[in-house]
């Protein structure tokens, strides 16, 4: 009898194996040669890392002054994963505040925090910010009707900012009531109105009521009771904070 033909084994497992091999070998040569950064740790502690300095300009010259600050954001906005109008907004409410109260102290990184958690910077909702800074559409939160987690407010504004003649609502990139933005409103982009939705108004007006109700923002004390006066919430402290000094060391929250 003649002994069975041997069955050929296909080649096909052995280059599969040596391609595996290889991909391996390489892929260990590459992270030898480019070993991964290190992790960036985020500070603990208030008040949160004030972030990249904010360079000088004229934010009294006609226009949407805040569009100074271009070169400035485009560069760092990918990084947050903060829009680019949102962080000349909040650099440029920095800029004001500076030269206007000095003893404030006010970083943007803490404007950032605010607008990431409020809005996540004018993006609620599938909004968006236009060239000029405002959010379209329009930003509202629910009505201040008293339910879990909210407070009870009727209508302070006939309805004519909020939308609502009945209770209040929250508008906007940062949130404001009407009644807080009647009295603290601003006009930062020079269009003549002080607009809630409008991210250059309403970080500029959020930075001016921080800074009345902390004092001096540089201190644990001035900073912490400047955010509890903004929201009476331990929680959304720790939030904005933690927020704030992600882009303090510039990483994404």
């Amino acid at each position: 009898m003649y002994p069975a033909p041997r069955r050929r084994r296909s080649a096909w497992p052995l280059l599969l194996f040596s391609a595996l091999v290889v991909v391996v070998i390489i892929a260990v040569g590459s992270n030898l040669r480019s070993p991964q950064l290190p992790r960036i740790e985020i500070p603990d502690g208030v008040p949160p890392g004030p972030g990249a300095p904010v360079p000088p300009i004229d934010f009294e010259g006609p226009g949407r002054t805040s569009a100074l600050l271009r070169d400035w954001a485009e560069p760092q906005a990918d990084t947050l994963g903060i829009p680019v109008i949102a962080l000349e907004g909040y650099g440029h409410a920095a800029a004001v505040l500076a030269a206007t109260n000095p003893g404030c102290g006010l970083a943007w990184t803490t404007l950032a925090g605010i607008g990431s958690v409020e809005s996540n910077h004018g993006r609620h909702g599938g909004a968006s910010l236009d060239e000029d800074g405002t959010a379209r559409p329009e930003i509202r939160g629910v009505p201040l009707d008293g339910g879990p987690g909210l407070a009870e407010i009727r209508d302070t504004d006939g309805g004519e900012l909020d939308g609502d003649p009945i209770l209040d609502r929250a508008m906007g990139p940062m949130q404001f009531i009407p009644e807080t933005w009647k009295r603290w409103g601003a006009d930062a982009n020079g269009d003549g109105v002080a607009d809630p939705d409008n991210i250059d108004d309403a970080a500029l007006t959020a930075g001016r009521y921080l800074c009345d109700r902390g004092g001096d923002l540089t201190t644990p004390e001035g900073w912490t009771r400047a955010l509890m006066a903004y929201n009476l919430s331990g929680e959304y402290l720790a939030l904005v904070r933690d927020r704030a000094a992600a882009y303090g060391v510039g990483v994404q929250p």
